[in-house]
């Protein structure tokens, strides 16, 4: 059993999964920031990988991707940073990201490395299900990776059931057809497409993402959910140059949960 499966064993809700850009605001605010958010509550952690074009991203995680590729990150760098993470905490660890980095990188060099720095799974939105079961499915399982899909409001039940069945970390609830973004509440129509993947019945646990920004739309999210994911709005708090980095965090997860 993994970090991300003892997790939802032992907390099956209210999961607080938070995002931030590796390399932001500065080259070397990773672990500052890996270490604050488990110290002040986050149960998981996605470090994004940034990249030139992040498509899916709304305008605050592509400034981030920006800034970040400027300060110098790369994924090599991201596994240097990362190295002896696991003597500072045990909270869960994805690496999210597109997959056009990490195959330049050397998509088996990637696996042997995040297994040996402790990552525990890995998000990669442009990733097809079918090439995943056809050319990674081996791989990733055999350096003790999670997989985890996104599932969006037009995704059929079908492609729902399926993308739950090859899936083994929680399945990423993408909470509207539009980029990532910080939003103040969640709307009637985004409720009824909750409650449609709810009443499917999976087998993996749901955090829900896109838009979840404060307290109001966390505890709404989790309502639905195992958890909910938060990236803008913490990315943006980040932005702040007035106040010490570990200070801003500590603050914010106060204010969320």
């Amino acid at each position: 059993m993994n970090r991300i499966e003892k997790l939802f064993k032992n907390k099956p809700g209210n999961i607080l999964s938070v995002y931030f850009t590796a390399g932001y605001p500065a080259l070397n605010d990773t672990k500052t920031i890996i270490n604050a958010l488990a110290d002040n509550g986050a149960d998981i952690i996605e470090i994004g990988m940034p990249f030139s074009d992040p498509l899916a991203d709304g305008p605050v995680i592509q400034k981030s991707n920006d800034i970040a590729l400027k300060n110098g990150m790369n994924i090599k760098l991201l596994f240097k940073q990362l190295e002896n993470i696991r003597e500072e905490t045990d909270i869960p660890l994805l690496l999210m990201g597109y997959l056009n980095p990490v195959m330049q990188y050397g998509i088996r060099e990637f696996c042997i490395k995040a297994e040996e720095t402790g990552i525990d799974g890995l998000i990669l939105p442009d990733l097809p299900a079918y090439i995943y079961l056809k050319e990674f499915k081996e791989l990733f399982e055999k350096h003790n990776l999670s997989i985890v899909f996104l599932v969006a409001p037009e995704t059929s039940d079908a492609r729902v059931r399926e993308i739950d069945r090859i899936s083994n970390g929680f399945i990423y609830i993408v909470s509207s057809s539009s980029t990532t973004g910080v939003k103040e509440d969640i709307e009637s129509i985004q409720i009824d497409y909750f409650k449609r993947i709810e009443n499917l019945h999976l087998r993996n646990p749901r955090l829900i993402g896109f838009g979840i920004s404060n307290n109001k739309t966390f505890k709404r999210a989790c309502e639905f959910g195992n958890g909910a994911i938060i990236g803008s709005a913490f990315i943006k708090v980040l932005e702040n140059p007035d106040m010490d980095l570990e200070e801003k965090i500590k603050n914010f997860i106060t204010a969320i949960k």
